[in-house]
């Protein structure tokens, strides 16, 4: 088994900053590529920051220049920080991941549970 796990969302100002972590776990091979994306409310899900294994990244054009995905290889972890946070960033953020189960040794797309960010104006 293998589990995606979300934490930090929350309700911030317009301006503000909040940091998501994801942290995976459970028969775990490898790591290939992780990502972020968000759901609003009536909108389908978009990808939002992606990162590969070896720490290329890639930003829909929404968030480049307020958004950082970043990863912790060692922890198994994702990261995505966020600044500058706008009303129309308020969605339920869910982590990606594709992952190799090392009992089966089969690659695998996982998801986590989504975790709630709220933007105020």
């Amino acid at each position: 088994q293998v589990q995606l796990v979300e934490s930090g969302g929350g309700l911030v100002q317009a301006g503000g900053s909040l940091r998501l972590s994801c942290a995976a776990s459970g028969s775990i091979f490898g790591i290939n590529t992780m990502a972020w994306y968000r759901q609003a409310p009536g909108k389908q899900r978009e990808l939002t920051a992606v990162i590969t294994s070896s720490g290329n990244t890639n930003y829909a054009d929404s968030v480049k220049g307020r958004f950082t995905i970043s990863r912790d290889n060692a922890k198994n972890t994702v990261y995505l920080q966020m600044n500058s946070l706008k009303p129309e960033d308020t969605a339920v953020y869910y982590c990606n991941a594709e992952i190799v189960n090392s009992i089966r040794l089969v690659r695998g797309d996982y998801w986590g549970q989504g975790t709630q960010v709220t933007v105020s104006s």
